[in-house]
């Protein structure tokens, strides 16, 4: 049976004591589509600036590339990396990294920048 994936984001944001910002189907995202076979998975939400959910994702080691990130609706990511779905609801200065063994690292930092 799958569980709701709201109910694990509050969850996730339970475990690490934080408040649950939600992470709507509509928004965007930026997602590094070239590094989806890479491990382990990073994401960090930013500062909402512009209505997007401000989650950038990517797996193995990040480009500054301006290209390294492609806008990709919430609803879809799902489709593309499952595993960091119930990381979604964390609120803007969490960071994450994942990988399919069962390693999980979660943080914030105070002072991540707006997208």
């Amino acid at each position: 049976m799958n569980q709701d994936p709201a109910q694990l984001q509050r969850d996730i944001c339970a475990k690490y004591a934080t408040w649950f910002e939600p992470c709507l189907g509509s928004d965007r995202a930026g997602l590094a589509t070239s590094t989806l076979k890479l491990t382990p998975s990073y994401g960090v939400r930013m500062a909402n600036s512009d209505g997007s959910s401000s989650w950038y994702i990517w797996n193995g080691p990040r480009s500054e590339s301006p290209d390294f990130f492609q806008p990709v609706h919430a609803a879809h990511l799902a489709a593309y990396i499952p595993s960091v779905i119930k990381y979604l609801g964390l609120p803007p200065g969490f960071r994450f990294i994942i990988d399919e063994a069962g390693y999980e690292d979660v943080w914030f930092e105070p002072e991540v920048p707006e997208a």
